[in-house]
């Protein structure tokens, strides 16, 4: 109904107190002003202007309407300037609070392919635990937060959130590595390593064993995905992990990830998250960022 110079037409009209005056500041025919403000009249069912021989006068639906365009005038330019900004930035500060297995396996490719475009910007990547990197946004310590699993929080926004599924991890010439999928029971023929009760991989795993009756029998417990990656890498053991945490590996054809059946059920979440009314306008573009690596990781 309000398409944009509908709305500057209104603006001027109600500013100058005539359709004539409009059309001479804006450039337009005022016969074509008038058209445009009678058919708007037209569709609410109600005059906009009292129409008195020297000027027109807002009416009571007028009022209403008239405060409803500079508000959304208002808010176009202040869209527009930060659209401005976030194109030519080239300079300043960004701090990121991120999970250990994010910070090794993502921000990497993130990172990499924003210092391309912004040379110049300045970037701070700080690992930290969940309750830690909660509070680094909360507290606005951090501009964004990337983690798995991550509650919501009154104050806080998700910019993207995408769901993975756990799968066993080995070698790309283990035996089991063509499966299509796998139980945790076929897996416990070999050598376990598993991330320890302290990890946000523990409880899906944990859940999984639950539900397929497998009692979970590890020869090496960590909390670091790096170590379980190696161990993985290193010999015949299998780890359970999400695609998110092998990237380069499966790209250079060392690791394989076969899907465990009812994983689903216990998917893990990795969101990017950044406080309500943040205002550093890089924010939006490093989660756009994030978000894209994300997208080519499933």
């Amino acid at each position: 109904m309000l398409h944009g110079r509908m709305l500057v037409y209104l603006d001027v009209v109600a500013r100058l107190g005539s359709i004539r005056k409009a059309g001479e500041r804006l450039n337009v025919a005022s016969s074509a002003i008038n058209r445009q403000i009678i058919e708007l009249e037209r569709q609410l069912g109600t005059k906009l202007f009292q129409r008195l021989p020297r000027k027109l006068v807002l009416t009571a639906a007028g009022e209403l309407m008239i405060a409803h365009v500079r508000q959304t005038l208002k808010d176009m330019d202040r869209t527009r300037a930060l659209i401005e900004e976030m194109k030519g930035l080239h300079r300043g500060e960004i701090v990121l609070a991120v999970m250990s297995g994010p910070a090794a396996n993502i921000m990497p490719q993130v990172l990499a392919d924003f210092q391309v475009s912004h040379a110049n910007v300045r970037v701070a990547l700080r690992v930290h635990g969940r309750t830690e990197l909660l509070a680094a946004v909360r507290d606005g310590e951090a501009d964004l937060g990337v983690g798995f699993d991550l509650p919501r929080e009154a104050g806080s926004t998700v910019l993207v959130a995408r769901t993975a599924h756990l799968g066993a991890v080995m070698r790309a010439d283990h035996p089991l590595a063509r499966r299509e999928s796998l139980s945790i029971a076929d897996c416990l023929a070999y050598p376990l390593v598993v991330a320890d009760p302290t990890t946000s991989i523990r409880p899906h795993l944990d859940a999984l064993c639950a539900r397929s009756g497998a009692s979970l029998v590890a020869r090496v417990e960590s909390n670091s995905v790096e170590v379980l990656r190696r161990l993985a890498r290193a010999g015949d053991s299998i780890t359970f992990l999400t695609p998110f945490d092998i990237i380069e590996e499966r790209e250079r054809g060392e690791l394989a990830l076969v899907p465990l059946r009812h994983a689903g059920t216990w998917p893990q979440t990795l969101s990017v998250i950044a406080r309500l009314n943040h205002v550093n306008p890089l924010v939006s573009l490093m989660a756009e960022k994030i978000g894209a690596v994300i997208e080519r990781t499933l």
